[in-house]
């Protein structure tokens, strides 16, 4: 049995949109589009048509980046619409649930709750560096278990997960549930990705998204990679024209070799400046502790978590503070040398 089997039986029996036929060098009577361009229109490919309904060359691109075959990708508007396709593929609404550990990425959730799946969450400890207790997921699961995310590195702890434990995740669910790992942030950590283990655990779903290392979030350009009957699912759920033609041309760019030189650049730039950042951090009063991060981000917990948030509010400099298990925590990412110089300098008049 391959997880594809696990989706709900009325997505295993839909089949993809079909939309008017694309075929270059023709008149193009046959989709409602305009007949002519407009004079804001300055793309290699005219705006006055739809785009492709799966962008094939971006797709090839991507896959060859990642190191999978295309028909195990599928481009999607970024990891969160990725996260959204497959809790609608997978789960029933009032039956099936989701399991996951906390804290994370809070956009399971959100998409768990309009799904109306059930969320299972593990709690993950400060004091263990939030690590992944694999005996304890594995207990949260049951019949009815149809997705595992896992984030990795996680957002907003910056831990990554030990492969050992994905591993033995993979083998205990293997035809049980579908194994997603989230790996937004995966070029920030000293591993490899984990879609080399696709062809061994045909219940292994990635996720990679050109909105950190790549600097593109505002185009909103993600991938998930997976089994190809699963993939097959996902594409005929997705809406047509999912991508459009702006974003596709942009992101074509930006893979290309000199635009990908300089984001490697910048990533080993961001993971120097995290090391600067952290070891300047610790050194200073206000901050308690500061946890190992694989990210472009960290986690610190502060004394006084109201005065240091204000402080810096006041200062101009963002930061994101979560509450709840994470009261005394503000997640800091890593920007230019001179934004973090401006932090610190932030940071240092806390408790004067």
């Amino acid at each position: 049995m391959t997880i594809a089997n696990l989706a709900r039986a009325e997505i295993r029996a839909l089949k993809p949109y079909e939309a008017a036929i694309q075929v270059d060098n023709t008149i193009r009577l046959n989709a409602n589009e305009a007949p002519w361009t407009s004079s804001g229109d300055h793309f290699r490919r005219p705006l006055n048509r739809y785009p492709e309904i799966r962008p094939a060359a971006l797709c090839a691109a991507l896959a060859a980046r990642y190191g999978c075959a295309s028909e195990n990708l599928l481009v999607t508007r970024g990891t969160s619409e990725a996260i959204d396709l497959l809790i609608r593929v997978f789960c029933r609404a009032g039956q099936d649930n989701i399991v996951t550990t906390t804290p994370t990425f809070s956009m399971y959730r959100h998409y768990a709750d309009v799904q109306g799946a059930e969320l299972r969450e593990v709690v993950t400890t400060p004091r263990d560096n939030f690590e992944i207790n694999s005996g304890t997921l594995l207990q949260a699961c049951d019949e009815s278990t149809r997705l595992i995310f896992l984030c990795s590195p996680n957002n907003p702890t910056g831990t990554l997960m030990a492969r050992s434990t994905l591993l033995e995740i993979l083998q205990e669910r293997a035809q049980q549930s579908a194994v997603v790992v989230d790996e937004a942030y995966i070029e920030f950590a000293d591993e490899a990705s984990v879609v080399e283990l696709l062809g061994e655990y045909q219940n292994l779903i990635v996720l990679r998204t050109l909105s950190k290392a790549l600097a593109f979030a505002g185009a909103r350009c993600g991938s998930v990679i997976g089994p190809g009957d699963v993939i097959s699912m996902l594409n005929a759920v997705q809406a047509p024209y999912a991508l459009a033609t702006p974003v596709v041309e942009c992101v074509e760019n930006t893979l290309l070799a000199e635009s990908l030189s300089e984001a490697e650049h910048w990533v080993a730039e961001v993971i120097a400046e995290r090391k600067r950042l952290i070891d300047a951090l610790i050194e200073m009063p206000s901050v308690r502790r500061i946890w190992p991060s694989a990210a472009n981000f960290f986690l610190v917990e502060v004394d006084a978590v109201d005065k240091f948030m204000q402080q810096t509010s006041s200062d101009n400099v963002l930061l994101r503070y979560f509450g709840g298990s994470l009261a005394d925590c503000i997640r800091i990412t890593v920007g230019t040398r001179a934004e973090n110089d401006s932090l610190l300098e932030s940071v240092a008049k806390v408790g004067t």
